[in-house]
């Protein structure tokens, strides 16, 4: 049934690439654009039914290098707070 469904839902050249091989794969994408959109690790552990810790653990490469970005909201909300010392 899957491999029915991949010939409707993907273009003719990525048919037989390793492309959503199977269903789990479309949760691991799912999962995965989340936290590089910044979705909070709690928020996304929510709603996939895991524990923060063990999406932190799986998925802690879509994590690391999110420092310049969390950097640049904590001085965004210092400097609404009026504290820039």
């Amino acid at each position: 049934m899957w491999e029915e469904a991949r010939e409707y839902a993907l273009p003719p050249e990525r048919i037989d690439s390793p492309l959503a091989g199977r269903p789990y794969n479309l949760r691991h994408a799912c999962i995965t654009r989340w936290l590089n959109a910044g979705v909070p690790i709690a928020a996304v552990a929510r709603r996939v039914g895991n524990s923060p810790e063990v999406i932190h653990r799986r998925y802690r490469g879509c994590i690391d290098g999110r420092e310049e970005a969390a950097n640049a909201k904590i001085a965004e909300a210092l400097e609404e707070e009026g504290d820039t010392s």
